[in-house]
């Protein structure tokens, strides 16, 4: 999907310069790479907002990035609430923020049940952010 990106960039065909979107894919990579690092993403996810960022360039791929955190909030809520474990996912998020030093730690000891598919709110608020701007 990056190689589309810069592909289109090189045609002319996206509106976005070659540079820029060279600037998005690491700046798209830059911004997923914390989650990735701390166990909240999986590498999949860093290349996918990579790609979002070859594709719209260095400034829409940070709206891209905020909006694709409130797709992930919301999902995450949803998840959370048809999985049953609503009460212990807040708890978790309160742990997180009341000692953010052991966020490493709390994230990777989540079990399955905790975990979901983040693709999909990177995907929404990608179109989302493309859409609104």
């Amino acid at each position: 999907m990056a190689g589309v990106g810069i592909g289109l960039a090189v045609s002319g065909a996206s509106g976005v310069s070659l540079g820029a979107s060279i600037a998005g894919f690491i700046l798209g990579l830059a911004l997923m790479m914390p989650g990735y690092a701390l166990g909240a993403t999986g590498a999949g996810d860093v290349k996918f907002m990579g790609a979002v960022g070859a594709i719209v360039g260095p400034a829409m791929v940070v709206s891209a990035f905020l909006f694709t955190a409130v797709a992930g909030g919301v999902l995450a809520v949803a998840v959370a609430i048809r999985r049953q474990r609503l009460a212990a996912t807040i708890a978790g998020t309160g742990r997180l923020i009341k000692v953010p030093g052991d966020a490493k730690k709390e994230i990777r000891s989540a079990g399955g049940s905790s975990r979901f598919a983040y693709g999909p709110a990177i995907a929404f608020g990608s179109v989302l952010a493309a859409l609104i701007g």
